[in-house]
């Protein structure tokens, strides 16, 4: 079958698809040419075989936040649009990769590439936060880079903490009580226990461990199983990054280390206090001497 070929025929009218991009377990991206503008985009739509009235509700909240969110770091929204009741919507198509390519071709990531990416992500977050916004679903897989800039994408499982009136209702809604969303490695203990209490901190944790990884080559507690994970984030701490790479500047390994706190009030207060001490350890300088590969 021709890619793209289950799509709606008024997305195949006004889109050339060029080859699926992958997707979440609820999603499907695609590279398309915009035939009215003769650019390239990516593509977002729910997956036809889960068109649910929860799962295409969750879809049209992903599309309100992303609509929201304007930042350098943040992929943005260009346009979105039903067809046969089938929600999507377009974004630019970021010529690169993702950090989890990266990291599977390279192992780990040089220290100031590391904290580059690390500041990005940081000043993205900061901004969600300010705006009500929490990611919920840091990791590699979630991370763009494009010539010199990291970009955070996928909202789908973001929550809405004082948003104005409905958006905020329905984010409660559909993600419910007593529910652990999130990819559970990357997941702060108070997000894996379903914490309702749990804030914007939980993204700094995710962001930890997102940065360990492109120090240390692997994650905190790697080869932990699901329940053995949980447990440890709680009673142990990693092994220092120190002890993996050594030549990690110690102020650097100590903030990473910080954001793995297993109690939330022990990492950094907000995420601008990550972009404010990566800049000043000059990891982040905006000359961007090393360039992201």
């Amino acid at each position: 079958m021709e890619t793209g070929a289950q799509l709606p025929s008024v997305i195949l009218e006004r889109y050339t698809i060029e080859r699926e991009l992958g997707g979440g377990a609820m999603s499907r991206v695609y590279l398309a040419t915009d035939r009215s503008l003769g650019r390239k985009v990516a593509i977002k739509t729910l997956a036809p075989e889960l068109s649910s009235v929860l799962a295409t509700e969750r879809f049209r909240r992903e599309i309100e936040i992303c609509a929201r969110l304007q930042h350098p770091h943040i992929l943005p929204l260009l346009s979105a649009h039903e067809a046969d009741g089938i929600p999507y919507f377009t974004t630019p198509f970021v010529e690169g990769e993702s950090l989890r390519d990266r990291l599977a071709r390279e192992g780990r990531l040089s220290v100031a590439d590391a904290g580059h990416v690390m500041r990005d992500v940081a000043d993205a977050l900061e901004y969600a936060h300010r705006h009500g916004i929490l990611h919920r679903d840091i990791k590699p897989e979630n991370i763009l880079l494009e010539g010199r800039n990291a970009i955070v994408t996928d909202f789908g499982i973001a929550k809405v903490t004082h948003a104005v009136g409905e958006l905020a209702a329905r984010n409660y809604s559909i993600t419910g009580t007593g529910m652990s969303v999130g990819t559970p490695v990357y997941m702060a203990p108070e997000q894996a226990l379903a914490d309702e209490s749990a804030d914007y901190r939980v993204d700094l944790y995710a962001l930890g461990v997102v940065a360990y990884e492109m120090l240390a080559g692997r994650t905190p507690f790697a080869g932990r199983p699901g329940p053995g994970l949980l447990a440890a984030r709680l009673r142990e701490r990693p092994i220092p990054i120190a002890k993996l790479r050594a030549r990690v500047p110690r102020p650097f390994a100590a903030l990473v280390m910080q954001c793995l706190d297993a109690d939330p009030v022990r990492r950094p207060e907000r995420a601008d206090v990550i972009v404010q001490a990566l800049e000043s350890l000059a990891l982040a300088d905006p000359a961007r001497r090393s360039v992201l590969r």
